[in-house]
């Protein structure tokens, strides 16, 4: 009689155990900084300085208890937006997801305007310099080679001390109108070259249209190279 009352008590015990065990906020709110931590190490790496915020998380919350460690991951690009949310989940027996919010700062070297930029100036390794910003408080992007603009466009102004961002330039024109260009018929392995003239000015991989100077006929070309045309047999 004692050793089955014994037997029944223990198994009671291991039931409350059972339903009395869960995922606090706690151990949530723990994984995610773990996470933020590891992705702050992994960017200092490369030269950037992470800084973070876990956002609140309701003390009360108890979720199925999880056997494997939990998983966290972006929703979304951390190198978009500096409120980047977090997916905590388990994928146990009785699977959950919840996301928390988080504060993130992304700061690295980017390029910036030395002196105010004009609408149409060409770009110099002089107008910029580089300085330490927030990548990620801007959605366009940002720049880091200097090779990579210079001779690019400025296609409005900028404000000096202003991030450079991809959306801010434009490539210059390859052919102007009015210029004669080099005009390549091409099927396969086989071309004929002509002489021709642009009737517009674009910049390398759009169409114009350009006038055949032998045949004086106009036709669709798309630029591939200052002075050069390409249209398909």
């Amino acid at each position: 009689m004692r050793t089955q009352l014994l037997v029944l008590i223990l198994l009671m015990s291991a039931l409350a155990s059972t339903v009395q065990a869960k995922t606090t906020a706690k151990e949530i709110r723990e994984a995610t900084a773990s996470f933020l931590e590891t992705f702050a190490a992994t960017q200092a790496k490369k030269g950037y300085q992470v800084t973070f915020e876990t956002g609140s998380i309701d003390s009360r919350i108890a979720l199925a208890p999880c056997p494997a460690a939990l998983a966290v991951e972006f929703t979304g690009d951390p190198w978009k937006s500096d409120h980047p949310s977090v997916q905590v989940s388990c994928t146990g027996d009785r699977p959950w997801r919840m996301f928390v919010t988080t504060s993130v700062s992304i700061n690295g070297p980017a390029l910036i305007a030395a002196r105010p930029l004009s609408r149409g100036e060409r770009i110099t390794s002089r107008m910029l310099k580089t300085q330490s910003v927030v990548v990620n408080a801007s959605r366009r992007g940002i720049i880091t080679d200097p090779s990579l603009v210079e001779g690019m466009i400025i296609r409005r102004p900028v404000n000096a001390g202003s991030t450079l961002t991809p959306d801010l330039l434009e490539a210059p024109d390859a052919v102007s109108r009015g210029d004669h260009v080099i005009i390549t018929a091409r099927n396969g392995s086989f071309s004929v070259r002509s002489r021709g003239k642009a009737l517009a000015n674009a910049s390398v991989g759009e169409q114009i249209l350009v006038e055949n100077l032998g045949s004086s006929r106009t036709v669709k070309a798309n630029v591939t190279a200052p002075g050069h045309v390409e249209i398909p047999m």
